[in-house]
């Protein structure tokens, strides 16, 4: 998993350029299937983080926010100190439009040492809460440390 949160930077760059029909098709089909085996996966060892890491990413990419936001909850559980894991459940309460929460928890992952601020500046899973001033004022706070 890159350091930068759910979608990286080479992930957003190829999900930019416009796709023909067809291969939106299979990559839509290609998600679901992706979707249905590890949801199987998790079935049968659900601390599996690596898969647990790849579904929750599938699930927000499919616009499944509140469903990822469970698995997103469910890794910080696993894994509490875990920085990446506290940005990407920032991301998710975000996406779902509690900003108290994305902000408490993005804090929570900067304290824990995530500190890719460039990408945190342009994540698009974090737009619900870029305007709010908390989320300035911990940029300012946190980014010359």
């Amino acid at each position: 998993m890159a350091s930068s949160g759910k979608h990286s930077t080479s992930e957003t760059a190829t999900q930019s350029a416009q796709p023909s029909p067809s291969k939106v098709r299979e990559q839509q089909s290609q998600l679901d299937f992706e979707l249905d085996f590890f949801e199987g996966i998790i079935q049968r060892n659900p601390k599996f983080i690596d898969v647990l890491r790849v579904h929750g990413n599938n699930l927000t990419l499919k616009g499944l926010f509140a469903d990822g936001l469970k698995v997103d909850r469910c890794i910080v559980e696993i894994r509490p100190a875990d920085p990446l894991a506290h940005y990407n459940l920032a991301c998710s309460f975000s996406l779902v439009g509690k900003v108290d929460a994305a902000l408490r928890t993005l804090r929570r992952a900067v304290e824990l040492g995530y500190n890719d601020f460039c990408y945190m500046r342009e994540d698009h899973d974090l737009d619900a809460v870029r305007s709010d001033p908390r989320f300035r004022q911990m940029l300012r706070e946190f980014e010359n440390r």
